[in-house]
């Protein structure tokens, strides 16, 4: 007998610890039960979680919209009081791009 009669071939071996561990797992899983109600369970706790994250969203767009239009009001609001150099109506008659109509 030559020492590869002696052990067994690589692909029997195999193919037993393949069965074995089917009928392990077959039988665990004929042992669970799902509960009647899982899905409705499951399909409500998504329903709260998406309807919270369209929540949370709309909050932070809110928010977001509000801190931006209190910054422009803000930055509108410290303007100085004095009128900028186009406003201010002083120059010469020259500086100006259109002539005046006379009465």
């Amino acid at each position: 007998m030559t020492h590869r009669d002696a052990t067994p071939s690589r692909g029997t071996t195999q193919d037993r610890t393949e069965q074995e561990l089917r009928q392990a797992l077959s039988a665990l899983a004929d042992g669970v039960q799902a509960a009647p109600d899982a899905y409705r369970t499951a399909r409500g706790a998504w329903l709260r979680r998406e309807r919270r994250r369209r929540l949370v969203l709309a909050v932070l767009v809110a928010v977001v919209f509000a801190l931006a239009t209190l910054i422009g009001l803000w930055v509108l609001n410290h303007t100085p009081a004095e009128p900028g150099v186009i406003f201010s109506g002083t120059g010469s008659p020259a500086a100006t791009s259109l002539p005046r109509p006379h009465p």
